[in-house]
């Protein structure tokens, strides 16, 4: 992988030129190294995996860090928890330089943890998921994300509909079939793909997780995730999983918490902001990557795909991960995202609130919308006093549907 466009590029320079350090976390396999070594290229890099690496650092980090103070590059660092400390009063001892460490992680709980303990303030995080549509295609980022940049108005759709649609839906549907880890899906090599994701679940259970919990029960996490991979985009009853499987609910409880925490798996919240109705409290979730979710269900083309009994679970879940990847990459922050359902069985797949305001999506996984299917997003838009709702379909053209609801082609996300 050389030489290919990711849509944090900008925001990681921003960064670097106004903290000290930066920490890049997100999934295993997803590009965080490549991301590094590509904004740093002359910067020294050392990777806590090597033995020799780690030795070299753990040895004496004191004495590494008065021989490597600037534009350094530390891979991996949640397996070496000391050395946040020492990080902090090599930082404190020059706090105005800004741009000297770049820092990855694939454990969110341990890294997450370190920076919140030992250095706040001094740290900003990045997260980067694996390869958006855009990345993949070699595309600029779409214009769509720039509406989240201030207040969203009606006025900022009828800028959009002035522009031309990045991407094809054929585009999307195709990186929706293989997803967006970066080695397997630019090889396009069908083979070297399913043998790849073998390895990779494989490492992920085996390497990476018992690692990380070396108490835990492999056979039941590697039943756990197969459940967990046909439950994507539905809520999420613990439960019942915990009946299917044959253990507690505690036990559930931090298996999904494993899989959260190691970017597996997104939980969606319930959208509570709603004192007139009854809404259901259980959170939904999704696999992240589109296409290890597929291999995962053995769906291997495009008619599997079409033909999966849940194909609108799974449209769903591809396009909420592309719309967090796309905000990700534009450099938004402080946002949540929520999915709305009241008990009486009115639902939105998808909110997003922050200082842009609040904005309800739904996601269809067909060309067409009848206008009644629209009723609970059209009531809360009136509800919210909100400037309007968004419908991503495959549609052919970005309009106006309504007053309150305007249609966005997936090609635009």
């Amino acid at each position: 992988m050389t030489g290919e466009i990711r849509n944090s590029i900008p925001y990681l320079h921003f960064l670097l030129e106004n903290f000290p350090a930066v920490a890049i976390i997100g999934p295993r396999q997803a590009g965080k190294t490549t991301l590094a070594k590509q904004i740093a290229p002359d910067w020294a890099y050392f990777d806590l995996e090597r033995p020799a690496d780690y030795q070299r650092i753990a040895h004496d980090p004191d004495f590494f860090f008065t021989q490597h103070s600037h534009h350094i590059i530390i891979d991996e660092a949640q397996l070496m928890p000391s050395l946040f400390n020492v990080l902090r009063g090599v930082i404190d001892n020059q706090r105005p330089d800004t741009g000297r460490f770049i820092l990855t992680g694939s454990s969110s709980p341990d890294l997450l943890t370190q920076i919140s303990e030992s250095l706040a303030g001094r740290i900003a995080t990045l997260e980067l998921g694996t390869l958006k549509a855009n990345e993949f295609y070699q595309a600029p980022l779409s214009p769509f994300y720039q509406l989240f940049e201030n207040k969203i108005t009606k006025k900022n759709i009828d800028i959009l509909i002035q522009h031309k649609q990045p991407l094809s839906n054929n585009q999307l549907v195709h990186h929706w079939l293989e997803g967006g880890y970066p080695e397997p899906i630019l090889a396009h090599n069908r083979k070297f793909y399913d043998q790849w994701m073998t390895d990779y679940r494989l490492s992920y259970v085996n390497r990476d997780v018992a690692k990380l919990f070396p108490r835990l029960n492999k056979i039941a996490y590697q039943r756990f995730l197969s459940i967990l991979s046909k439950l994507s985009g539905t809520i999420i009853n613990k439960s019942q999983i915990a009946r299917d499987i044959e253990v507690d609910e505690k036990t559930i409880r931090e298996y999904l918490s494993i899989a959260e925490g190691t970017f597996l798996w997104r939980m969606l919240y319930s959208y509570e902001n709603n004192v007139k109705k009854s809404v259901v409290k259980m959170p939904k979730g999704y696999l992240r990557d589109s296409g290890l979710l597929n291999y995962l269900l053995r769906i291997h083309d495009l008619n599997d795909l079409y033909e999966y009994p849940q194909v609108g679970n799974l449209f769903e879940a591809f396009v909420i991960e592309e719309l967090i990847k796309g905000l990700q990459g534009k450099g938004i922050v402080n946002w949540q995202a929520y999915y709305y359902r009241t008990r009486n069985g009115a639902e939105i797949d998808l909110i997003l609130e922050g200082f842009f305001g609040t904005i309800p999506i739904e996601i269809k996984y067909g060309s067409t919308v009848q206008m009644k299917k629209l009723t609970t997003l059209r009531e809360f838009v009136k509800e919210h006093n909100l400037p309007f709702g968004i419908v991503i379909n495959q549609s052919d053209k970005l309009e106006w549907l309504c007053e309150e609801i305007v249609q966005i082609p997936v090609g635009w996300i």
